[in-house]
């Protein structure tokens, strides 16, 4: 059977056994596949107010197309700043990636005031097939070594922002049987020309329209406009306070906006946990990490390090 065949019927199997009553839809490749496997009942999309989101546009399309009940929210830059101490107290950090998981906690707050129990996601696609643009430089060999390493430390917010709202959270991609033949799928088939994720697409080409099958990779942030949130964070701490606590808290902050994240952690959460002395200590905050990530300010080590350790 060709590997296009296998892949198509394994992410059904797979969405079969996560089913869910809804799916958080962004209308790029990994849940535009999910829902045109799995056609929940009802899609759910955020995205910041007059930010000329593209996930707004591509989800539409997807639920017209399948005929799925499409409920989006676009919510404002104030009530993305009041819903951030929420998003940092449950997850305990000060990641610069929290506009990503502002989305996500906005768009699983809509399905609860909607009743939904479950909630379908497209997590662990990009770690499974090479869907960052920084794997498409690596070689396949590198490229193999490094995805079976992520599959065995990965962790998504999706499953802690939804434990706090009551929302259970469906992960097809991430089903253990589906991880396992995805693994094994030649690295090669992952990634051509440049492009990421090429197996998959390949696997839905002539199934779904051409415009989202090669849909290019957005960062949830960007699709949902919450990228500005950046530059109007940034504006919100004078230089005279990131001096001071660039060289008074002891962290390393990359930036302003690292520093406005810490700044609510220390409100809601308290003191970052110092590692143990038999614990990898984080060299940006002192927290206790993981072998390459820090889940608490979001420090990651140089990939070639990795590759190198690996």
């Amino acid at each position: 059977m060709d590997v296009r065949d296998q892949l198509r019927g394994k992410l059904k199997e797979a969405t079969s056994r996560e089913k869910a009553d809804a799916i958080l839809l962004s209308g790029g490749l990994d849940t535009s596949v999910l829902a045109f496997l799995a056609r929940p009942s009802i899609a759910f999309t955020v995205a910041l107010k007059d930010s000329d989101s593209s996930d707004i546009v591509y989800s539409q399309k997807v639920s017209s197309l399948l005929g799925i009940e499409h409920k989006k929210i676009e919510f404002s830059q104030e009530e993305a700043l009041t819903a951030l101490p929420e998003v940092i107290k449950i997850l305990k950090t000060f990641d610069l990636a929290l506009p990503n998981d502002l989305s996500i906690y906005l768009a699983l707050k809509l399905a609860k005031e909607h009743q939904v129990s479950s909630v379908m996601t497209g997590d662990g696609s990009d770690e499974l097939f090479a869907g960052y643009s920084y794997m498409a430089e690596l070689a396949p060999e590198d490229l193999g070594r490094y995805l079976t390493g992520l599959s065995q430390s990965w962790h998504f917010s999706a499953n802690d922002l939804g434990g706090a709202l009551g929302v259970e959270i469906k992960q097809p991609f991430l089903d253990r049987d589906f991880v396992r033949f995805a693994l094994e799928i030649n690295p090669e088939l992952k990634v051509k020309e440049g492009v990421g994720k090429y197996i998959l697409r390949k696997s839905f080409e002539g199934l779904m329209p051409e415009e989202l099958v090669w849909r290019k990779k957005e960062p949830i942030e960007y699709g949902s406009g919450s990228t500005r949130l950046h530059e109007v964070i940034n504006n919100m701490v004078s230089d005279a306070e990131f001096q001071s606590a660039a060289k008074n808290a002891g962290i390393k902050f990359i930036n302003k906006e690292h520093f406005f994240y810490y700044r609510i952690y220390n409100e809601v959460v308290g003191e970052i946990p110092k590692a143990k002395a038999d614990e990898k200590s984080c060299p940006c905050c002192g927290a206790a990490m993981g072998k390459w990530h820090c889940r608490v300010c979001g420090f990651s080590r140089p990939l070639k390090e990795y590759l190198a350790a690996s």
